[in-house]
């Protein structure tokens, strides 16, 4: 008994090795180690379930407050703002760089890395379409990811020599035995049958390092009583303690092979608050551009209702005529056609307004238009889109330049880029072959008590001899105290030393293996040059798209202003009777082209300039969006003051 409590006492003190220091810090409040608590607690700490927060379905209170009266009053800042709480596609973004954080855990402990997604959600498109950009996609994805391994089909494999395994490791085996073994001869035992009775008691530290080195600590017990009164000690403990240190010399040896992984996980991390980056980028973009849209199908619905109030006027007015006869009755039927035409682009432009802002509420909430009070309320949009006087002149050189430097996808891509050189350490140390030196050093030990069993004559009966006890080499009795002592003591000692080899003769695989990385790299800096020449394509692409809408607006604005002009001469003209009701409608119907033209140029110069910013890698700084608030999902900037209402519910001209 008292030797298994000592036992227990060193399994103890292993564990108390093998325990690690501190848990890896994950960011934000999402991920929380278990809690310490007391000795015990710390002890079976690295056993214990982590706490992951439960999803927040729940809009922030800032929706809520914007709310008067059964209308969203929504500013454009409130529209980032919003997207920065509610958006779920930046929610779905915050768990990115926990799983690289997780991944980097892993890595630490020598396991392989499960990768890490960089996949980025472009965003809901406008209803209709009608004032998309090129590149702007519709609720799509880019995606890629940054495994620093090789994944497939969600088995992990490695290539090149695998890495050690950081964490040390504790074997343990106890056991108790009873063993009977039949016997030829008295001689050797002095019984026919050798009953032994063992108890085991074996421990193992396993512990790999950075440099490649793998080291064992065994420490063995063996208790055992037996029936044979032949041993001069019976019972009897051997035990042993080895250390054993492996350490490859070619293949697999220093860290910067061995550490590889985890260099590969901290750049995971790097890689994963820039995807994260890149997803407040690109769902800032789409937000504002949906707001902008929303204002523009406002003013569409104002056009529809002047057109259809013209023709309306027009109608009534050859009604009027027709009855006095001073008009053919055709033309009432042709007024009437003109209604019915522009009181349809009236419900498509009207029904365009409810469909975008169910996209912008889909958007801007956690639980899309589940709320009633959400789904019923009207948005209205209290900014307008003012183009300057004089367009801000930019060097393109400039503007290249800072979108090589704050464009987060094109950061990614050269962290890839460094993961793939560090991977191909491992593939380049694959080519060599397995050397290794080994050292071993064992210490042995045994000690009993003075066996108590009669000696047997050469017949098996008690001889009537008693043992001596002095006869007994007393430095082998005792108890496991006097284990422990010829233990360190070092009294019986062994020692070993030498080099394991294995050389492939032909080595084919590891080649393939290295020519392919090699390949990989190649291709990665291809792409990699591949993205830069693109970002200047964009930039250069955004810039003339800007450009080219302030000129499209301008000349709208001019073709607005003459088509007014024109239709006040017609209808002039045309009360003289010096035209006909055909030419009035002809010209209404290029006013109200006109003014749809204007619409929809002032649309795309919003668009025009946000596609801009998201080239240039700007839009953070443009709308003074704090990444470390996206990260929390609350905005520390209070809501924007509800505006001052006339009389009718319209909006006036100042703000509370």
């Amino acid at each position: 008994m008292a030797s298994m409590k000592s036992h227990m006492a060193i399994v103890c003190v292993c564990l108390l090795m093998a325990q690690a220091i501190d848990a890896q810090q994950f960011s934000g409040s999402v991920v929380s180690p278990p809690p310490k608590k007391g000795f015990f607690s710390n002890l079976i700490r690295p056993y214990r379930e982590w706490d992951i927060a439960p999803i927040d379905l729940a809009n922030s209170n800032r929706l809520e407050s914007l709310i008067r009266a059964g209308k969203i009053y929504l500013s454009l800042q409130d529209t980032i703002a919003l997207a920065l709480e509610n958006n779920l596609e930046i929610a779905l973004q915050r768990y990115t760089p926990l799983q690289a954080e997780s991944d980097l855990l892993r890595a630490k402990a020598g396991g392989l890395l499960r990768g890490v997604p960089q996949s980025v959600q472009n965003g809901p498109s406008s209803a209709g379409g009608n004032f998309l950009l090129g590149g702007g996609g519709g609720g799509g994805s880019t995606s890629s990811s940054s495994t620093g391994g090789v994944s497939s089909n969600g088995v992990i494999t490695q290539l090149g020599p695998t890495t050690p395994n950081f964490d040390p490791v504790l074997q343990g085996t106890i056991s108790w035995g009873h063993l009977t073994s039949p016997q030829t001869n008295l001689f050797s035992y002095g019984t026919n049958a050798l009953v032994q009775t063992n108890k085991l008691a074996n421990l193992a530290l396993t512990q790999g390092f950075s440099s490649g080195a793998n080291a064992t600590l065994t420490y063995n017990n063996l208790f055992t009583s037996a029936n044979s009164g032949r041993f001069d000690v019976n019972p009897y403990t051997n035990s042993s303690l080895d250390l054993l240190v492996t350490q490859p010399l070619l293949q697999g040896f220093g860290f910067a092979v061995n550490n590889r992984q985890i260099r590969v996980a901290r750049n995971n991390v790097r890689a994963a608050d820039l995807t994260f980056r890149q997803q407040v980028i690109t769902t800032v973009a789409n937000v504002v551009g949906l707001y902008w849209d929303l204002v523009n199908l406002n003013s569409s619905v104002k056009v529809a209702r002047e057109s259809l109030s013209v023709s309306e006027k027009l109608f009534n007015d050859n009604k009027k005529q027709v009855e006095i006869g001073t008009l053919a009755p055709i033309e009432i039927v042709r007024a009437e056609a003109e209604v019915a035409s522009n009181q349809q682009n009236l419900t498509v432009a009207e029904t365009n307004v409810l469909q975008q802002e169910t996209i912008i509420k889909n958007a801007l909430s956690r639980n899309g238009v589940a709320s009633p009070t959400v789904a019923e309320a009207r948005i209205v949009p209290t900014d307008s889109i003012h183009i300057p006087d004089v367009e801000p002149v930019e060097p393109i050189q400039d503007l290249v330049t800072e979108a090589l430097g704050e464009r987060p996808e094109l950061a990614s891509s050269r962290i890839n880029l460094e993961n793939s050189e560090i991977q191909l350490i491992g593939s380049k140390s694959g080519l060599l072959p397995t050397i290794s030196a080994f050292a071993e050093a064992t210490n042995h030990a045994q000690a009993g008590n003075i066996n108590s069993l009669p000696l047997l004559d050469a017949s098996g009966k008690p001889s009537g001899l008693v043992r001596n006890p002095s006869s007994v080499d007393s430095f082998f009795v005792g108890g496991y105290g006097t284990v422990l002592g010829q233990l360190f003591g070092r009294n019986f000692p062994d020692y070993r030393v030498g080099l394991s080899l294995n050389i492939p003769l032909r080595n084919r695989a590891a080649e393939a293996d290295y020519i392919r990385d090699r390949l990989n790299l190649r291709v990665s800096q291809v792409n990699l040059q591949l993205q830069v020449n693109q970002i200047r394509v964009d930039v250069q692409n955004a810039l003339i798209g800007s450009q080219q809408a302030r000129a499209r607006y301008q000349t709208a604005l001019k073709q607005r202003a003459l088509e007014e002009q024109t239709l006040d001469a017609e209808q002039k003209k045309y009360a003289l009777g010096a035209s006909t009701i055909y030419l009035v409608i002809q010209t209404q119907r290029d006013l109200a082209t006109a003014q749809s033209s204007e619409v929809t140029a002032l649309a795309q110069y919003a668009r025009a300039r946000v596609t801009l910013d998201q080239a240039t890698g700007r839009v953070l700084k443009q709308y003074n969006v704090d990444i470390s608030e996206a990260q929390k999902g609350v905005v520390s900037r209070p809501p924007s003051a509800l505006p001052v209402l006339d009389q009718n519910g319209n909006l006036g001209n100042g703000k509370r």
